[in-house]
C-alpha cells in the first residue's frame, strides 16, 4: 500500500535534516518504539509495539538510510518480525525550503504478511496511514512545534498528533474483571435461592 503527505516546518532545510539523522529525535517520533539504537551512520536496531486491529505486536528490525542526498532526501528502509507476521516499508523523504520554512514532503510503501495480513488490506491501510500520519506528524512537532499565546500572555504549543498508546491489554483486562463479577453476581444468586 502506498501512503503520502506533506508538512510545512518552521524550520531551516539543515535544523529539519539533522534532526531526521538524529536516532533521540526519530525514536519519540515512531510510534510505540521500544529502542532505537544506532548501528552504523545509517543503520538502526529497532523495537517497538503496536496494536494492530485485535492483534497487540511486538515488532523487532532495522531501519536503514539509503539515497542520501544531504540536505535535500533520502530513503528510509524498515524491515520488521513479530511473531503475528512481518512488516517491511519504505519512506521516501524529501526537503524543500520555502521562505525560511521547510516542506517535508514524503511517499511511503508498506507491505506486510503472516496473521497481520489476514486482518484484511481495508484495517491495514488504516493502521499504516495512522502510523504514518503520527511519524511525521510527531518529527513536525519535535522540530517545529506550533505555538500559540493564550490571553494572559502564556505561551503554549499545540500538538498536531497525539501519542499513540496500545489499549488492547486494558480493554482485555477490564474484559475479564467484567465476566468475573458477573459470575460471582451468578454463582451468588443461585446459591442464595
Amino acid at each position: 500500500m502506498k501512503l503520502s503527505g506533506s508538512y510545512k516546518l518552521k524550520a531551516k532545510k539543515e535544523i529539519v535534516w539533522k534532526a531526521l539523522n538524529n536516532p533521540n529525535i526519530l525514536k519519540q517520533c515512531i510510534p510505540g518504539c521500544d529502542s532505537f539504537e544506532k548501528e552504523s551512520d545509517t543503520i538502526f536496531n529497532v523495537t517497538a509495539t503496536n496494536q494492530i486491529g485485535p492483534m497487540n505486536a511486538s515488532f523487532s528490525g532495522t531501519v536503514s538510510l539509503s539515497n542520501i542526498i544531504e540536505n535535500q532526501s533520502y530513503t528510509m528502509t524498515g524491515e520488521g518480525q513479530s511473531s503475528v507476521g512481518f512488516a517491511n516499508g519504505s519512506a521516501n523523504v524529501k526537503l524543500d525550503e520555502d521562505d525560511g520554512s521547510t516542506i517535508l514532503t514524503y511517499e511511503v510503501n508498506i507491505d506486510v504478511g503472516g496473521k497481520i495480513a489476514q486482518l484484511g488490506s481495508r484495517l491495514i491501510s488504516g493502521v499504516a496511514k495512522k502510523m504514518s500520519d503520527y511519524f511525521f506528524g510527531r518529527f513536525a512537532d519535535v522540530t517545529s512545534p506550533i505555538k500559540k499565546t493564550e490571553d494572559a500572555g502564556k505561551v503554549i504549543e499545540e500538538k498536531r498528533v497525539i501519542k499513540l498508546e496500545s489499549n488492547f491489554l486494558n480493554k482485555y483486562i477490564y474484559s475479564i474483571i467484567f465476566v468475573l463479577i458477573l459470575l460471582t453476581v451468578a454463582i451468588i444468586y443461585f446459591v442464595s435461592r
